[in-house]
Parts: structure tokens; sequence; C-alpha cells
């Protein structure tokens, strides 16, 4: 193969796998917390696409309830993603109190969890295509603003254009990485989520408040979903209500490679 090509290859392989990677690490969090693998993640992931979109000022196409409205708002891109992204943090946290603390409560079996969180996905889903149809997004050309289209790591004679997207978003994944690492090992809330993962009942034995930290796992968790789906929106579009679907499988297969427990995992089977 042609160093050339196989170097653009790479650098486009660490940039979609980063964002697989930051995807997975929210099914993570979820799965160290309560044992359980939210299926919901997906829809999750979504949705922070289509937040993220309306808050540029986009569009909607001329299919469902809300055929070619516009939110009055016309947003930066580094504005959106985080609000877009926040918004779905608490989508998470709405999904949690409906379809996860009942459950909980009355400590019902994993399995019916598991098909409870399948449920929620599939209603996000439709909910967005009764509310916005099933068309194509695409976000704007000046997205990124100034950025050029494309910048070349190679010489004039063997030029290796990359997408300047796919920079942007190789960063992002790595600022959102180290932020979690520290945040998870050196913070007084990272403490208390790896105790509540440890042993919930020894951990509200000794006063931590579990239910509360179980809510900022699925609000964090929801967070990086939302913001893995605005960046692989802002890439290559939104394909409609169920493209996180397929992400969500990856997602999965990232998670059982990089091993169970092995937060850091994630990230480097992601790349």
């Amino acid at each position: 193969m042609d160093l050339t090509l196989f170097l653009q290859q790479f650098l486009n392989g660490l940039s979609i796998g980063s964002v697989y990677a930051i995807f997975a690490l929210g099914y993570t969090l979820v799965f160290s917390i309560l044992g359980i693998i939210n299926f919901a993640h997906g829809a999750v992931f979504t949705l922070g696409a289509y937040f993220t979109y309306a808050l540029m000022g986009g569009t909607f196409g001329f299919n469902g309830l809300w055929a070619n409205a516009r939110i009055p708002v016309d947003l930066p891109f580094a504005v959106a993603l985080i609000l877009g992204s926040v918004m779905a943090g608490v989508v998470g946290v709405i999904v949690e109190r409906v379809a996860f603390l009942p459950l909980r409560r009355r400590h019902s079996d994993s399995l019916l969890t598991v098909v409870s969180s399948l449920g929620v996905a599939v209603a996000i889903a439709n909910i967005i295509q009764y509310l916005v149809g099933a068309e194509i997004y695409t976000f704007p050309a000046n997205t990124y603003g100034y950025l050029p289209a494309a910048i070349n790591f190679g010489t004039a004679d063997k030029p290796i254009p990359i997408r300047s997207v796919q920079i942007v978003i190789f960063a992002v994944s790595v600022a959102i990485v180290a932020v979690l690492t520290y945040l998870i090992n050196f913070t007084k809330f990272g403490k208390a989520m790896q105790a509540v993962a440890e042993d919930a009942t020894t951990s509200s034995l000794l006063g931590i408040d579990t239910d509360r930290y179980i809510v900022l796992t699925f609000f964090v968790s929801s967070f990086l979903a939302g913001l893995a789906g605005s960046l692989v929106g802002s890439s290559v579009s939104i394909a409609g209500p169920y493209f996180g679907i397929a992400f969500g499988l990856k997602g999965l297969a990232v998670i059982v490679l990089g091993g169970w427990g092995v937060f850091l995992g994630r990230f480097w089977v992601g790349l």
C-alpha cells in the first residue's frame, strides 16, 4: 500500500475511533455503577446531534409535526455543541428516572432493566421521527468557522490531506478523555463514583448519597453520548432518527474489547 494512502487512512481512523471511544466511555460509566448496559445510549447520541443542529439555526424538513420549523437562534458550533450535549445529559437523567429508578427500587432482574432501556430507545427514535421526520440533515458548510476544509500533512509532491473536522474531532475527544480521567481519579465526585461502583450498599452506609451519584453518572454518560453524536453529525450528517444504533453496536464492541472494568481501555481500543 502507498505510504501516503496509509497515513491518510491512519489519521482518518484516529478521528472516527476517538468518537467511538468517548461514546463507549458513556456506556461504561453506567455499567460500572449499575452493572447494566443502557441501550438508550444510542438514542441519546442521536438526540445530541439534533439538539446541536437545531441550536445552530438548522431548519427541519417537510415531514413531521415540526415541518419547516426553526428555532430563533443561530449559535456558533462550539456553543451549540456544549448546550446540545447538556440537553442530552438532561434527557439521560429523565431516562434514568423513568426507565431505571422504578425497577431499581423494586430490585428487579437486570434483564428487565435492559428491556426497559430498549423500549426507551425505540420510543425516542419514534418521537424524533414524529416531530422532525426521517430526513437526512447536514450541518452548515461553515460549521467550523474559518478553518480550511482540509489540512495538508504531507509535502507538495506527496500531499496527505486530512479534513479539518476530523482533526477537531480527535482533539476534542482527547481533551474529553483527559478531563474525565482527572474527574474520576482525582476529585471527590470520582472517588465517590468509584466507591458506589465497588459496593453501593456499603457506600450508602458510609454516608454517600448513591442515588445522587447514579443521577450524575447518567448525566455525564448522556453528555458524552450527545457530544459524540454532534461530532459525528457535523462530520457525516445526521442520517435519520436511527443513526445512533450502528454507533451503539460498535460502542458495545469497544467496551468488550477494552475490558468491562478498564476506563482508559475503551479509549485506546476505540483508537
